[in-house]
Protein backbone atom coordinates (compact mmCIF):
# COMPACT_ATOMS: atom_id res chain seq x y z
CA UNK A 1 0.00 0.00 0.00
CA UNK A 2 0.95 3.77 -0.13
CA UNK A 3 -0.58 7.01 -0.69
CA UNK A 4 -3.10 7.99 -3.69
CA UNK A 5 -1.22 8.40 -6.71
CA UNK A 6 2.32 6.63 -5.29
CA UNK A 7 3.48 4.40 -8.16
CA UNK A 8 2.65 0.60 -7.67
CA UNK A 9 5.20 -1.40 -5.61
CA UNK A 10 7.97 -3.34 -7.01
CA UNK A 11 8.35 -7.00 -6.02
CA UNK A 12 11.37 -7.74 -3.26
CA UNK A 13 14.03 -8.46 -5.61
CA UNK A 14 16.91 -10.86 -5.55
CA UNK A 15 20.54 -9.16 -4.92
CA UNK A 16 22.73 -10.16 -7.74
CA UNK A 17 25.74 -10.18 -5.30
CA UNK A 18 27.45 -12.56 -3.56
CA UNK A 19 27.92 -16.47 -4.46
CA UNK A 20 23.93 -17.12 -3.99
CA UNK A 21 20.66 -15.24 -4.02
CA UNK A 22 19.77 -14.02 -0.98
CA UNK A 23 15.90 -12.68 0.02
CA UNK A 24 15.21 -9.40 1.57
CA UNK A 25 14.11 -9.95 5.26
CA UNK A 26 10.26 -10.35 6.12
CA UNK A 27 7.79 -6.99 6.34
CA UNK A 28 8.86 -5.52 9.43
CA UNK A 29 12.44 -6.07 9.67
CA UNK A 30 15.28 -3.94 8.54
CA UNK A 31 18.61 -3.89 6.99
CA UNK A 32 19.47 -1.13 8.81
CA UNK A 33 18.18 0.75 11.26
CA UNK A 34 18.17 4.49 9.95
CA UNK A 35 17.30 7.82 12.41
CA UNK A 36 13.92 7.25 14.24
CA UNK A 37 10.65 7.80 11.30
CA UNK A 38 8.25 10.20 11.88
CA UNK A 39 7.15 13.84 11.10
CA UNK A 40 10.18 16.14 11.52
CA UNK A 41 12.85 13.64 11.30
CA UNK A 42 12.59 12.19 7.80
CA UNK A 43 10.77 10.84 4.80
CA UNK A 44 10.38 8.10 2.65
CA UNK A 45 11.79 8.52 -1.22
CA UNK A 46 9.13 9.95 -3.77
CA UNK A 47 9.22 6.84 -5.90
CA UNK A 48 10.74 3.66 -6.19
CA UNK A 49 13.31 3.77 -9.30
CA UNK A 50 13.50 1.06 -12.12
CA UNK A 51 15.47 -1.98 -11.39
CA UNK A 52 19.89 -0.78 -11.81
CA UNK A 53 19.71 2.74 -10.62
CA UNK A 54 20.24 3.87 -7.44
CA UNK A 55 16.79 4.81 -5.36
CA UNK A 56 17.35 8.56 -4.17
CA UNK A 57 16.01 9.70 -1.01
CA UNK A 58 14.09 12.99 -0.59
CA UNK A 59 14.89 14.97 3.63
CA UNK A 60 13.17 17.54 4.67
CA UNK A 61 15.14 20.36 6.04
CA UNK A 62 16.94 19.44 9.23
CA UNK A 63 16.51 16.15 8.85
CA UNK A 64 19.20 13.39 8.62
CA UNK A 65 19.04 11.38 4.90
CA UNK A 66 19.50 7.63 4.54
CA UNK A 67 22.33 5.64 3.20
CA UNK A 68 22.03 4.66 -0.79
CA UNK A 69 21.17 1.05 -0.84
CA UNK A 70 24.33 -0.97 -0.94
CA UNK A 71 26.54 1.61 0.03
CA UNK A 72 28.35 1.50 3.56
CA UNK A 73 26.92 4.17 6.21
CA UNK A 74 29.17 6.66 8.00
CA UNK A 75 29.99 5.17 11.13
CA UNK A 76 27.87 7.05 13.65
CA UNK A 77 29.33 9.40 16.52
CA UNK A 78 30.36 7.80 19.50
CA UNK A 79 28.06 8.44 22.58
CA UNK A 80 29.45 8.03 25.64
CA UNK A 81 25.83 7.21 27.13
CA UNK A 82 25.91 3.44 25.18
CA UNK A 83 27.76 1.51 23.07
CA UNK A 84 28.15 2.27 19.41
CA UNK A 85 25.59 1.10 16.54
CA UNK A 86 27.07 -2.90 14.47
CA UNK A 87 28.08 -2.06 11.16
CA UNK A 88 26.62 -3.16 8.55
CA UNK A 89 28.53 -6.06 6.84
CA UNK A 90 30.45 -5.23 3.49
CA UNK A 91 28.93 -5.90 0.10
CA UNK A 92 28.26 -9.61 -0.61
CA UNK A 93 28.74 -10.43 2.76
CA UNK A 94 26.12 -12.42 4.98
CA UNK A 95 25.14 -10.80 7.86
CA UNK A 96 23.05 -12.30 10.68
CA UNK A 97 19.32 -11.66 11.26
CA UNK A 98 19.93 -9.50 14.31
CA UNK A 99 21.06 -7.04 12.28
CA UNK A 100 18.68 -4.39 10.74
CA UNK A 101 19.34 -2.05 7.46
CA UNK A 102 17.25 0.14 5.80
CA UNK A 103 14.83 -1.02 3.02
CA UNK A 104 13.15 1.11 0.29
CA UNK A 105 10.35 -1.57 0.68
CA UNK A 106 10.10 -0.68 4.12
CA UNK A 107 6.87 0.36 5.69
CA UNK A 108 7.35 2.36 8.69
CA UNK A 109 5.89 5.83 9.19
CA UNK A 110 5.40 8.44 6.39
CA UNK A 111 5.14 12.01 6.72
CA UNK A 112 2.33 14.07 4.83
CA UNK A 113 4.73 17.51 5.02
CA UNK A 114 5.49 17.48 1.59
CA UNK A 115 2.24 16.99 0.27
CA UNK A 116 0.68 19.74 2.80
CA UNK A 117 3.79 22.30 1.21
CA UNK A 118 2.85 21.26 -2.21
CA UNK A 119 -1.08 22.00 -1.60
CA UNK A 120 -0.12 24.92 0.09
CA UNK A 121 2.37 26.34 -2.92
CA UNK A 122 -0.56 25.18 -5.60
CA UNK A 123 -3.06 27.26 -3.35
CA UNK A 124 -1.06 30.23 -3.52
CA UNK A 125 0.40 29.91 -7.17
CA UNK A 126 -3.42 30.04 -8.28
CA UNK A 127 -4.55 32.79 -5.95
CA UNK A 128 -1.47 34.69 -7.13
CA UNK A 129 -2.70 34.07 -10.74
CA UNK A 130 -6.58 35.06 -10.07
CA UNK A 131 -5.16 38.63 -8.47
CA UNK A 132 -2.42 39.06 -11.21
CA UNK A 133 -5.39 38.62 -13.82
CA UNK A 134 -7.73 40.48 -12.16
CA UNK A 135 -5.64 43.66 -12.30
CA UNK A 136 -4.02 43.48 -15.91
CA UNK A 137 -7.85 42.90 -16.73
CA UNK A 138 -8.90 46.36 -14.36
CA UNK A 139 -5.41 48.40 -16.01
CA UNK A 140 -5.27 47.53 -19.90
CA UNK A 141 -6.96 49.35 -22.25
CA UNK A 142 -9.04 48.09 -24.68
CA UNK A 143 -7.18 46.94 -27.89
CA UNK A 144 -7.75 47.89 -31.61
CA UNK A 145 -11.04 46.61 -32.47
CA UNK A 146 -12.59 46.38 -28.66
CA UNK A 147 -15.57 48.79 -28.32
CA UNK A 148 -14.70 51.45 -25.72
CA UNK A 149 -17.39 52.15 -22.99
CA UNK A 150 -20.15 54.82 -24.32
CA UNK A 151 -20.26 57.69 -22.33
CA UNK A 152 -23.65 59.68 -21.97
CA UNK A 153 -22.95 63.35 -23.89
CA UNK A 154 -24.27 66.35 -21.52
CA UNK A 155 -23.62 68.59 -24.42
CA UNK A 156 -26.81 70.14 -25.57
CA UNK A 157 -28.78 68.61 -28.74
CA UNK A 158 -29.54 71.32 -31.31
CA UNK A 159 -33.92 71.29 -32.00
CA UNK A 160 -34.56 70.80 -35.85
CA UNK A 161 -36.31 73.28 -37.00
CA UNK A 162 -39.99 72.40 -37.62
CA UNK A 163 -39.32 72.93 -41.28
CA UNK A 164 -41.24 75.55 -43.76
CA UNK A 165 -39.76 78.87 -44.64
CA UNK A 166 -39.95 80.42 -41.41
CA UNK A 167 -38.73 76.91 -39.09
CA UNK A 168 -39.35 78.08 -35.47
CA UNK A 169 -40.32 81.56 -36.34
CA UNK A 170 -43.47 80.20 -38.06
CA UNK A 171 -45.43 80.34 -35.10
CA UNK A 172 -45.57 81.66 -31.50
CA UNK A 173 -45.66 77.84 -30.33
CA UNK A 174 -42.23 76.97 -31.49
CA UNK A 175 -41.09 80.60 -30.56
CA UNK A 176 -42.83 81.60 -27.15
CA UNK A 177 -40.19 84.18 -26.07
CA UNK A 178 -41.03 87.85 -26.18
CA UNK A 179 -38.84 89.97 -28.08
CA UNK A 180 -36.61 92.89 -26.76
CA UNK A 181 -35.56 96.36 -27.68
CA UNK A 182 -32.38 95.19 -27.31
CA UNK A 183 -32.42 92.42 -29.57
CA UNK A 184 -34.04 94.09 -32.20
CA UNK A 185 -31.77 97.45 -32.32
CA UNK A 186 -28.88 96.87 -30.29
CA UNK A 187 -26.95 99.77 -31.42
CA UNK A 188 -27.70 103.21 -31.55
CA UNK A 189 -25.28 103.46 -35.35
CA UNK A 190 -26.18 101.09 -37.78
CA UNK A 191 -24.69 100.59 -41.57
CA UNK A 192 -26.01 99.01 -45.00
CA UNK A 193 -25.01 99.05 -48.20
CA UNK A 194 -22.59 101.59 -47.65
CA UNK A 195 -25.37 103.75 -46.24
CA UNK A 196 -25.18 104.29 -41.82
CA UNK A 197 -28.03 105.24 -39.93
CA UNK A 198 -28.49 106.77 -36.15
CA UNK A 199 -31.66 105.32 -34.29
CA UNK A 200 -32.54 108.38 -31.68
CA UNK A 201 -35.44 106.73 -29.76
CA UNK A 202 -36.68 103.37 -29.44
CA UNK A 203 -40.02 102.29 -27.53
CA UNK A 204 -42.40 99.13 -26.80
CA UNK A 205 -46.16 99.03 -26.85
CA UNK A 206 -48.05 95.86 -25.13
CA UNK A 207 -51.22 97.20 -26.69
CA UNK A 208 -50.40 97.12 -29.71
CA UNK A 209 -53.59 99.04 -31.36
CA UNK A 210 -51.70 102.13 -29.69
CA UNK A 211 -48.69 102.01 -31.97
CA UNK A 212 -50.51 101.71 -35.34
CA UNK A 213 -53.33 103.91 -36.92
CA UNK A 214 -56.64 102.62 -38.73
CA UNK A 215 -59.60 100.86 -37.36
CA UNK A 216 -58.98 97.73 -39.47
CA UNK A 217 -55.61 97.66 -38.37
CA UNK A 218 -56.17 97.77 -35.14
CA UNK A 219 -58.70 94.94 -35.60
CA UNK A 220 -56.41 92.88 -37.09
CA UNK A 221 -53.45 92.77 -34.61
CA UNK A 222 -56.50 92.18 -31.72
CA UNK A 223 -57.32 88.95 -33.57
CA UNK A 224 -54.30 87.73 -34.14
CA UNK A 225 -53.26 87.76 -30.47
CA UNK A 226 -50.92 90.57 -30.73
CA UNK A 227 -48.74 90.49 -27.68
CA UNK A 228 -46.21 93.68 -28.05
CA UNK A 229 -45.32 95.94 -30.83
CA UNK A 230 -41.40 97.13 -30.81
CA UNK A 231 -40.80 100.38 -32.55
CA UNK A 232 -37.48 102.60 -33.20
CA UNK A 233 -36.74 105.91 -34.79
CA UNK A 234 -34.01 106.62 -37.34
CA UNK A 235 -32.05 109.26 -39.37
CA UNK A 236 -29.65 108.84 -42.24
CA UNK A 237 -26.32 110.74 -42.19
CA UNK A 238 -27.25 113.63 -43.95
CA UNK A 239 -30.07 114.38 -41.78
CA UNK A 240 -32.39 114.50 -44.91
CA UNK A 241 -34.79 111.04 -44.29
CA UNK A 242 -36.48 109.97 -41.32
CA UNK A 243 -38.19 107.04 -40.09
CA UNK A 244 -39.62 104.32 -38.18
CA UNK A 245 -39.76 100.56 -38.00
CA UNK A 246 -42.26 98.51 -35.85
CA UNK A 247 -42.32 94.99 -35.13
CA UNK A 248 -45.77 92.97 -34.31
CA UNK A 249 -45.83 89.48 -31.94
CA UNK A 250 -48.34 87.73 -33.65
CA UNK A 251 -49.72 84.40 -32.89
CA UNK A 252 -49.05 82.71 -36.23
CA UNK A 253 -48.03 83.17 -39.94
CA UNK A 254 -51.42 83.58 -41.22
CA UNK A 255 -52.16 86.42 -38.29
CA UNK A 256 -49.57 88.03 -39.32
CA UNK A 257 -50.31 88.22 -42.89
CA UNK A 258 -53.90 89.91 -42.03
CA UNK A 259 -52.11 92.49 -40.57
CA UNK A 260 -49.82 93.76 -43.47
CA UNK A 261 -52.98 93.87 -45.49
CA UNK A 262 -55.13 95.30 -43.34
CA UNK A 263 -56.11 98.91 -45.45
CA UNK A 264 -53.98 98.45 -48.04
CA UNK A 265 -54.18 100.39 -51.21
CA UNK A 266 -53.00 102.69 -53.35
CA UNK A 267 -53.79 105.38 -51.19
CA UNK A 268 -52.89 103.65 -47.36
CA UNK A 269 -54.84 104.94 -44.40
CA UNK A 270 -53.61 102.03 -42.19
CA UNK A 271 -50.16 102.04 -41.04
CA UNK A 272 -47.78 101.94 -38.13
CA UNK A 273 -47.51 105.35 -36.34
CA UNK A 274 -44.48 106.97 -36.31
CA UNK A 275 -42.18 107.35 -33.33
CA UNK A 276 -41.21 111.29 -33.15
CA UNK A 277 -36.91 111.83 -31.36
CA UNK A 278 -36.00 114.46 -29.03
CA UNK A 279 -33.61 115.58 -31.26
CA UNK A 280 -34.24 118.36 -33.96
CA UNK A 281 -34.13 115.87 -37.26
CA UNK A 282 -36.63 112.86 -36.18
CA UNK A 283 -38.72 115.03 -34.27
CA UNK A 284 -40.96 115.61 -36.87
CA UNK A 285 -41.56 112.53 -37.38
CA UNK A 286 -45.22 111.69 -38.88
CA UNK A 287 -46.20 115.23 -40.08
CA UNK A 288 -46.13 115.46 -43.99
CA UNK A 289 -46.17 112.74 -46.34
CA UNK A 290 -44.58 109.10 -46.21
CA UNK A 291 -43.77 105.59 -47.67
CA UNK A 292 -45.48 103.30 -45.82
CA UNK A 293 -45.78 99.63 -46.13
CA UNK A 294 -45.21 95.90 -44.46
CA UNK A 295 -44.29 92.32 -44.87
CA UNK A 296 -44.52 89.41 -42.42
CA UNK A 297 -41.62 87.33 -40.89
CA UNK A 298 -43.27 84.38 -39.59
CA UNK A 299 -45.54 85.41 -36.66
CA UNK A 300 -43.91 88.51 -36.77
CA UNK A 301 -44.93 91.66 -38.51
CA UNK A 302 -42.99 93.95 -40.05
CA UNK A 303 -44.08 97.60 -41.06
CA UNK A 304 -42.35 100.68 -41.80
CA UNK A 305 -42.72 104.49 -41.71
CA UNK A 306 -40.07 106.77 -43.95
CA UNK A 307 -40.45 110.34 -45.18
CA UNK A 308 -38.45 113.49 -45.89
CA UNK A 309 -37.46 116.12 -43.11
CA UNK A 310 -39.62 118.41 -44.35
CA UNK A 311 -42.41 116.14 -45.17
CA UNK A 312 -42.90 116.76 -48.55
CA UNK A 313 -44.55 114.57 -51.37
CA UNK A 314 -41.70 112.61 -53.01
CA UNK A 315 -41.32 111.92 -56.84
CA UNK A 316 -40.77 108.59 -58.13
CA UNK A 317 -37.23 109.12 -58.23
CA UNK A 318 -37.17 109.90 -54.85
CA UNK A 319 -39.64 107.04 -53.36
CA UNK A 320 -36.64 104.81 -54.11
CA UNK A 321 -34.61 106.75 -51.75
CA UNK A 322 -36.99 106.50 -48.81
CA UNK A 323 -37.04 102.67 -49.95
CA UNK A 324 -33.26 101.80 -49.88
CA UNK A 325 -33.16 103.73 -46.36
CA UNK A 326 -36.23 101.50 -44.88
CA UNK A 327 -35.02 98.27 -46.53
CA UNK A 328 -31.71 98.90 -45.01
CA UNK A 329 -32.40 100.00 -41.60
CA UNK A 330 -34.20 96.76 -41.23
CA UNK A 331 -31.70 94.35 -42.98
CA UNK A 332 -29.38 96.08 -40.23
CA UNK A 333 -31.51 95.44 -36.76
CA UNK A 334 -34.54 93.00 -37.29
CA UNK A 335 -33.99 91.20 -39.82
CA UNK A 336 -30.72 89.17 -38.35
CA UNK A 337 -32.71 89.17 -34.89
CA UNK A 338 -35.71 87.21 -36.88
CA UNK A 339 -33.89 85.04 -38.55
CA UNK A 340 -32.31 83.99 -35.57
CA UNK A 341 -35.69 83.24 -34.49
CA UNK A 342 -36.49 80.94 -37.45
CA UNK A 343 -33.68 78.76 -36.69
CA UNK A 344 -33.82 78.06 -33.05
CA UNK A 345 -36.78 79.42 -31.37
CA UNK A 346 -35.22 81.64 -28.99
CA UNK A 347 -33.53 84.83 -28.53
CA UNK A 348 -29.92 85.35 -30.23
Amino acid sequence: MGFPGEPPRRQPYVQPDGPEAQVPPARGEHWFDPAPQGPGTGERPAETPPYGTAPGRTSAPGTVPGPLPGARPPAPAPDASGPSAPEPPARGQKMSRGQKMWSPYDEGPRSRRPLYVVLGALAVLVAGGVGLTMLVNSDSTPSPGTAAPTRSSSAPVVPQPPGGKFGFAAARKTDPYALTLNELFPRKKVSYGGRSYLMTVRRVDKKCKDAVVGDKLQKALAAGKCTQLLRASFRDASGKIIGTVGVANLKTSAAAAKVVSAGAGKSRKEYLKALPGKDKVTKSLGSGEAFAGGWRHGHYAVMVWFQFKDGHLPKKSEVKRLNQAAFGTVDATVTPALESRSLTGKRP
